[in-house]
């Protein structure tokens, strides 16, 4: 008797291991689009004077405020969490919107996170709180900016200026994600950076892919 269940569980085994990853699959293969067209960051600047953009990158959409050195914590979480883990992939990038006449600060900050992880991919955008309102109110997240234009929510939006985040998440009474809270070191650690792993493997599958097509030659 003991070696005919050794048996069966030994079959059964490779078939309960595919039906796991094929459920993982399913359920975590592509982050859904919750907002379209979230509006375009080009009336914001760098201290440097360079124009930034969301079309055509990956991006995790920040909003600090006012007094930025006192969301320090918010931004070592994600520098360490979700920054350092991910700076290398060559479209991916960070853009902190804050108003202008907030660059000593924001140069501190990125001073302490270039300790982290090279900074090149981590961008400061400076601009009215005007335009730091438009593009916040675009993401349609349910979610307020206070008095200093600051949030503790920091966003994934993809390259078609789609938010991406989560429709069917049980700890969330309507199961909606629309941003992560960076206060929260829990949130970022565990829901964030699994989200963030998503939507870099679904471009780099469509990488791939379009590397591979295009080597196939037509025939003549």
């Amino acid at each position: 008797m003991k070696k005919i269940l050794v048996l069966v569980t030994l079959f059964l085994l490779p078939i309960s291991i595919y039906l796991f990853f094929a459920t993982g699959v399913n359920n975590f293969g592509i982050l859904p689009v919750l907002v379209n067209n979230v509006a375009e960051i080009q009336n914001f600047k760098t201290s440097s004077g360079a124009k930034l953009q969301l079309k055509d990158k990956i991006t995790v959409l920040g909003f600090f405020g006012k007094e930025p050195l006192e969301t320090k914590a918010y931004t070592y979480n994600l520098a360490h969490k979700i920054y350092k883990k991910n700076n290398a992939f060559k479209e991916f990038q960070f853009v902190i919107l804050l108003p202008e006449g907030t660059e000593n600060s924001a140069k501190i900050l990125k001073s302490k996170i270039s300790e982290i992880a090279p900074t090149e991919s981590w961008k400061f955008g400076f601009g009215t709180s005007q335009d730091i309102e438009t593009v916040f109110k675009s993401l349609k997240s349910g979610y307020q900016l206070d008095s200093r234009d600051a949030s503790p929510y920091v966003f994934i939006i993809d390259k078609e200026q789609n938010l991406r985040g989560r429709n069917d998440d049980e700890d969330v009474q309507d199961g909606l994600v629309y941003g992560y809270n960076s206060a929260d070191i829990g949130d970022i650690n565990n829901r964030m950076s699994d989200d963030v792993k998503v939507v870099l493997a679904e471009y780099r599958k469509a990488l791939k892919k379009n590397n591979r097509d295009s080597k196939i030659k037509p025939k003549e």
